[in-house]
């Protein structure tokens, strides 16, 4: 009988254990607001591509954060992106980044310098190449998001439509390099003139904006599961 017992305990504990992992997400979410947004009501980006997968994601995103950002505390609490991660047993880690950095650190003015800090022209060097070359280690494929454009003069990111293009050229070098890394531009969602894609102050996604962004990064992962 103890035999018996002792037996039926390891199955149950395999059983259990077999269940847990298949439970835990493989999906890893890294960024900014853009992937923070809505997500005290399950609309952010990372949640409505955990419904398009049907399966579960976590999303470590925080509002405010950078790239290069040099404040210890507030960057460990996730300020900075890259103190976002956390060890997994990851399939995919989906991130986001750099808007902050061009948008509150430069103005989207003038942010040639900075724009080669995370990455520069070529796609190989800066901050945003080692990140993703760090995250690579943990034999996790990488999606990088870009960002949503302004549909016109009345956004505060207007002027960012320049820098943002430059970025997304940058970060679209960097993916060919590797053929575990995507890059995912969102730079021709938004119609001109279209406010529905944005948030009331112009910058942030609105629920239909994450949910656009969250189709097309559902497309490569799902293409390549």
């Amino acid at each position: 009988m103890t035999y018996f017992l002792k037996v039926l305990a390891i199955a149950f504990c395999i059983t259990a254990s077999t269940a847990s992992a298949q439970n835990e997400p493989r999906i890893l979410a890294m960024g900014d607001s853009f992937f923070a947004g809505h997500k005290a009501q399950n609309k952010a980006v990372p949640n409505v591509l955990a419904k398009l997968l049907n399966e579960p994601v976590h999303n470590r995103a925080v509002p405010g954060a950078w790239i290069i950002y040099k404040l210890a505390i507030s960057g460990s609490l996730g300020f900075k992106i890259e103190r976002q991660y956390r060890p997994g047993n990851w399939d995919w880690i989906v991130l986001n980044g750099g808007g902050n950095d061009l948008l509150l650190g430069c103005g989207c003015n003038r942010c040639g310098a900075r724009l080669s800090k995370m990455i520069s022209p070529d796609g190989t060097k800066g901050a945003i190449p080692r990140l993703v070359a760090k995250l690579r280690k943990s034999n996790a494929r990488v999606v990088y998001s870009g960002y949503l454009r302004s549909p016109g003069a009345s956004s505060p990111i207007e002027s960012c439509r320049d820098e943002g293009d430059k970025l997304d050229a940058r970060l679209a070098r960097m993916a060919k390099r590797d053929k575990g890394v995507w890059f995912v531009s969102m730079a021709d969602i938004v119609p001109r003139g279209d406010r529905s894609f944005h948030g009331a102050d112009m910058v942030h996604p609105s629920r239909k904006g994450s949910a656009a962004a969250a189709q097309r990064i559902a497309k490569v992962i799902s293409k390549h599961p």
